[in-house]
């Protein structure tokens, strides 16, 4: 008999880390002793809004709201999005050519990657940057071209580099994330409005990932302010960091009125129309007052105090002006890797905290703290790791 062999695509991905973190997490908790403390994932662990949640309650309680539903979404979730963009970004946009609602903008990384993308087509994809972008960019056959984000650099693309990348002229997309996952650092006007002309110059369609540009951070921007950004221009966003709905899946692309027909046509077959119930939340949710974001942030300054004395307290150090779900830290030099700081503290102390070479080569001599948990957990955090150092 022949023997079953998957498709050659699988061959060049592996499983999701945090998938096979997480199942080690959980069988030593399976094992006893004290509970884990996971300060890896970028999962809220608070609740959406009480608008968000009675806007759930009072339409999955409706006899007509359990159908099928549209591709693109609700007309009104599509209007709250245009609304939400203009009210925080000050960015126009057209409810019916100009976005597409997602099942969170993780899908959008395939869905974009499968309507651009042939086989050997290039992309650039940032190190270190979110997995994700590497992993799928495989999936669909794509030639993967790094391009550096330093510590010495701030973080930022090094542009003269860019330049001299060989056959710069056949790459067809680049992948940007401001404010940057892992690494907390926020984009100026400047610096998206270089990565735009970059773009349009060469012909290559950019895609920003902006799903933490409320956590932190006093000034949102969106890469579409960019006067001619819609040219060449797609950027995500996510409900999952910023209202605290990460298993609510409710995500949009918006940009380039041609491109999201493109992906459009991806999107309407590989999967349907979001649950109706959770598109009339996601309305409320996109109304939230300003007062939601403040009082969530000031929890997460509380969060990043204790994040900022378990770096301390591990020797590494950190840029105190990151924003995001996470803290960022640079390894002390006496460190051979970042595993020798990360699977100490998980196996011993009891505390998972995120190696930084999973984001990328440039991330090797980096660790990444997670904010998702209350602070009265990240004190005994830090309390265990104190101990564990004594």
């Amino acid at each position: 008999m022949k023997t079953i062999q998957p498709a050659d695509r699988i061959s060049h991905v592996e499983e999701y880390y945090f998938s096979r973190k997480l199942k080690e997490v959980a069988r030593m908790n399976q094992d006893g002793g004290i509970p884990v403390i996971s300060l890896g994932i970028g999962g809220p662990d608070f609740i959406p809004s009480d608008l968000t949640i009675q806007a759930l309650i009072d339409d999955v309680r409706r006899s007509d709201a359990h159908s099928y539903q549209s591709y693109v979404g609700l007309p009104e979730l599509r209007k709250a999005w245009g609304q939400f963009y203009k009210r925080w970004y000050d960015v126009d946009l057209d409810p019916q050519t100009e976005m597409l609602p997602l099942i969170g903008s993780k899908e959008g990384i395939m869905h974009v990657s499968m309507a651009f993308l042939n086989p050997g087509d290039k992309v650039l994809v940032p190190d270190p940057g979110y997995p994700t972008y590497t992993s799928v960019s495989k999936l669909v056959g794509a030639e993967i071209i790094k391009y550096d984000l330093t510590y010495e650099n701030n973080w930022e693309p090094d542009f003269d580099a860019l330049e001299r990348i060989p056959g710069l002229d056949d790459v067809k997309l680049m992948w940007v994330n401001y404010p940057h996952m892992p690494t907390g650092h926020k984009a100026s006007t400047q610096l998206l409005e270089r990565i735009v002309d970059f773009g349009r110059r060469h012909q290559i369609v950019i895609i920003n990932d902006n799903p933490y540009s409320f956590i932190l951070n006093d000034n949102p921007l969106s890469i579409l302010q960019v006067p001619g950004a819609k040219d060449i221009c797609l950027e995500f966003n996510s409900m999952s960091k910023s209202h605290s709905m990460a298993g609510w899946r409710q995500g949009i692309v918006c940009g380039n009125a041609e491109f999201i027909s493109w992906i459009l046509r991806v999107k309407s077959n590989v999967d349907s129309g979001m649950f109706r119930p959770m598109m009339k939340a996601a309305i409320a949710a996109l109304n939230n007052p300003e007062e939601y974001y403040s009082r969530q942030n000031d929890a997460y300054r509380e969060r990043r105090v204790v994040a900022e004395q378990i770096m301390t307290q591990l020797g590494c150090e950190f840029d105190p002006s990151q924003s995001g779900l996470f803290l960022w830290g640079r390894i002390p030099e006496s460190a051979p890797d970042c595993e020798s700081i990360t699977e100490p503290v998980l196996h011993q102390a009891r505390v998972f905290i995120t190696p930084g070479f999973i984001f990328g080569k440039n991330g090797e001599r980096f660790i990444r703290i997670s904010l998702c948990a209350p602070a009265e957990k990240m004190e005994t955090a830090l309390q265990r790791i104190k101990n564990l150092n004594k």
